[in-house]
């Protein structure tokens, strides 16, 4: 049984969101899929050591998904065992005033990776060419535009463009970009919304605004596709895991990630013939205390 998923689900050629599985139907279990989840966190964080210790490299991981799609579970779960020293989550909200004084992208130039580190997005530059596709009246915000005419299809082509030149000059200094949209079914997001509500404890997690939203899921899906389309590149490429089983998308996350940071070529520093020497030294003190 094929128990490595990290190249199962990348995009290459022509996207159709229509076309693309929301549910897994292999037959690992989700009791093998924890075992397996176990043994790639341990692998994770040695990779995750290495990378940090190098210190020549970055990764960013792109989280893109619906609401109730499990991104903060994903997160909790792929990086629950790494050191937080080495690992940075930015969550992105609607910009502040101070955000929409600038450029669409400043605020995330900012949360970027330094090298050593791994960063991850929930939510991202992508909002600006999903949510506020759905909702072109929120570019209003930025005070370039004037009216909601301004937003054409030369506006959304060169917002694309923004965004694959900001990846390209990313990935040419040192960040490894991996872009992964959780791919959650309408009928699977209806279920986890109405969870939230029935489940004392997830009650903080619902938002009376997540149902104007889900009215309009077959125009994010639309968005979704024209995104994944203009961006899905070589050196920034797009996964679209199936959702609807949080364990399963977990697992194919994780080796995806795994699979990043092993291309790295990652290595531990070598130490000179005189830092060598000088940990000789520094053993024989030791042992003669």
């Amino acid at each position: 049984m094929d128990t490595n998923f990290s190249d199962d689900f990348i995009i290459k050629g022509k996207f159709s969101i229509k076309k693309a599985v929301t549910a897994y139907k292999g037959k690992l279990t989700k009791e093998e899929g924890g075992q397996i989840l176990i043994k790639e966190k341990e692998k994770l964080r040695e990779l995750q050591e290495r990378l940090y210790s190098d210190g020549s490299q970055s990764l960013l991981v792109v989280l893109q998904a619906m609401d109730a799609a499990g991104k903060d579970s994903m997160i909790e779960h792929v990086f629950g065992g790494v050191n937080p020293q080495g690992c940075n989550v930015t969550s992105f909200k609607t910009p502040s005033s101070r955000e929409y004084a600038h450029d669409f992208l400043w605020r995330h130039y900012l949360a970027l990776p330094q090298k050593g580190m791994i960063g991850i997005f929930n939510r991202s530059h992508y909002e600006s060419v999903l949510v506020c596709k759905v909702h072109p009246e929120y570019n209003l915000s930025e005070k370039t535009w004037k009216s909601v005419e301004d937003f054409d299809n030369p506006f959304w082509e060169n917002r694309y463009e923004s965004i694959r030149n900001f990846e390209k000059h990313l990935a040419q200094n040192g960040t490894t970009i991996v872009k992964i949209f959780l791919h959650v079914s309408k009928d699977e997001q209806k279920k986890r919304l109405l969870d939230r509500i029935n489940e004392p404890d997830k009650n903080w997690k619902f938002s009376s605004a997540d149902l104007p939203e889900r009215a309009l899921f077959d125009k994010y899906m639309e968005c979704y596709e024209t995104a994944i389309n203009e961006t899905a590149k070589d050196d920034a490429p797009w996964y679209v895991l199936p959702a609807d089983n949080k364990w399963f998308a977990r697992i194919a996350a994780i080796q995806i990630i795994i699979d990043a940071l092993e291309k790295m070529n990652l290595k531990y520093p070598e130490l000179s013939d005189e830092e060598k020497q000088s940990l000789e030294e520094s053993k024989k003190i030791l042992e003669k205390e």
